[in-house]
C-alpha cells in the first residue's frame, strides 16, 4: 500500500505553551509519505513559555517512510523545543528531511532573542543509527555568523536516508551540493546530509533536487506551491 499524507496545524503556527504530538506507523510492506501543508511558524512566546513538538515515527518490516515536512520558520522571540524519534524494524527504509529557517530574511529579521532545541533520534532494531541535537539560546543570529557554526547561514536542513542502496547515491548527491553542504555515509546503508544556505529560497533550490533523487520520484506537491 502507498499513501501520501498532509499534516495540518489548524492554529497556523506555534507559540509558547502550545504542545503538538504526532505518532505515525508505516505498516508492513507499505510506503508512506508525510509532509505538511505549508511551512510551520514558531511565533514570539511569552516569557517562560515554550512550544513543544514531539513526533514519533514507526517503520515496520519492509515498509518505507518518507518524512518530508516543509520548513520550520523561527520568529524573533520564539521558543521551540522539538523532538523526532524514529523506530525502525531491521529491513525498513527511511527518508527524513528537517529544514529550519532562522528568521524572515525578506523582512530583515534577526533572531536576537530566541530559543530552539531540536533532537533527532533514529533507532533500528533497538540499535542507535543516528542522533543529532541542536541547542540555540539568546542571540541566535550572532551565533550563526561564527565560521565554525554556520558561517552566516540563515537556513539549514538535515537529511537522512536509511536504505540498502544509500551508498550508491553518495556521488550523485555530492554532485548536487554547493560548498555550504556536505554528505557522508555513517554506514553503507545510512547516508547523512547537512545543508546551509543564506535563506529559505536558496535552501529549497538545493534541497528539492536532492529529495527528488533520494525519493526516486517527485516530492509532494505541497513543496512546489
Amino acid at each position: 500500500m502507498t499513501l501520501n499524507t498532509v499534516i495540518l496545524n489548524t492554529s497556523g503556527g506555534l507559540t509558547g505553551g502550545d504542545k503538538m504530538r504526532v505518532t505515525v506507523t508505516a505498516g508492513v510492506n507499505s510506503t508512506l509519505t508525510l509532509t505538511t501543508q505549508a511551512c510551520e511558524r514558531a511565533y514570539k512566546a511569552q516569557p517562560d513559555q515554550v512550544a513543544q513538538v514531539c513526533n514519533s515515527l514507526n517503520v515496520e518490516n519492509g515498509a518505507r517512510l518518507n518524512w518530508m515536512p516543509q520548513e520550520t520558520i523561527l520568529f524573533e522571540g520564539s521558543a521551540l523545543h522539538r523532538r523526532l524519534r524514529v523506530n525502525m524494524d531491521g529491513n525498513a527504509r527511511l527518508l527524513m528531511v528537517e529544514p529550519v529557517v532562522f528568521g524572515r530574511a525578506a523582512m530583515g529579521e534577526q533572531l536576537h532573542n530566541c530559543q530552539f532545541r531540536d533532537r533527532i533520534k533514529i533507532m533500528r532494531d533497538g540499535r542507535l543509527d543516528y542522533i543529532d541535537s541542536i541547542n540555540l539560546t539568546g542571540d541566535v543570529s550572532a551565533h550563526l555568523t561564527l565560521s565554525n557554526v554556520a558561517g552566516g547561514a540563515g537556513a539549514m536542513a538535515s537529511v537522512v536516508l536509511v536504505d540498502p542502496l544509500a551508498e550508491t547515491h553518495l556521488d550523485d548527491v555530492r554532485a548536487l551540493l554547493p560548498d555550504t553542504a556536505g554528505a557522508s555515509l555513517l554506514a553503507n546503508d545510512v547516508l547523512v546530509l547537512r545543508l546551509l544556505a543564506p535563506d529559505s529560497f536558496t535552501l529549497r533550490k538545493v534541497l528539492v533536487p536532492v529529495l527528488r533523487l533520494l525519493n526516486h520520484t517527485e516530492i509532494p506537491r505541497c513543496w512546489m506551491i
